[in-house]
């Protein structure tokens, strides 16, 4: 270039900059801010971060919905990671709360989990399938402004579906194995 020239990126190019510098302030304060929360509730950080799986269970199906689907990361699908993450660890939570109450009682910590996987397999289906279902229009839309609202949709369809998925099989596994009898 001449002397006195110079290239800058402006528009959304410019928009997309700032607000990703936003979010990677954003996004792992609200993620050590659940923790937190959940740690608060159950006085367990063991339990407080098996539930906190969920966030890496939704991420997993978040990813692969985005690549599934061919959409580009986006703005909006990290929105769509932040929403994911608190709608996940709330499967999580309520598993987690069933196991613990069924252990209080005196049960053993294998029939606890099997009891609370059996007991809380609808709320859990319920939850993850309202969740995704919401924004399954939103995902195959294809009108004016789809662009910006299908990646986040995706990332919470595909997520919410992994997600439940992993918290009925996978976190009662690593109950078993991660956790003490109480």
């Amino acid at each position: 270039l001449p002397a006195g020239y110079a290239v800058g990126w402006g528009g959304q190019f410019e928009h997309l900059g700032r607000a990703e510098k936003r979010l990677y302030i954003v996004v792992p304060l609200a993620l050590v801010l659940i923790l937190s929360l959940i740690y608060l509730t159950f006085h367990s950080l063991r339990d407080a971060l098996m539930i906190f799986s969920g966030v890496l269970f939704a991420g997993v199906g978040g990813i692969l919905g985005l690549y599934v689907m061919g959409l580009p990361f986006t703005i909006s699908a990290g929105v769509g990671f932040v929403a994911l993450a608190g709608a996940s660890m709330l499967e999580g939570l309520v598993l987690v709360s069933a196991i613990r109450d069924r252990m209080s009682h005196g049960m053993s910590k294998r029939e606890a989990i099997e009891d609370a996987r059996l007991s809380r397999l609808r709320p859990v289906l319920m939850t993850g399938t309202v969740a995704a279902l919401g924004f399954v229009p939103m995902m195959l839309s294809t009108g004016i402004g789809a662009e910006v609202q299908k990646p986040l949709a995706t990332v919470v369809v595909f997520g919410m579906a992994c997600d439940t998925l992993l918290t009925m099989l996978a976190l009662p596994v690593m109950y078993q194995i991660g956790r003490a009898h109480v």
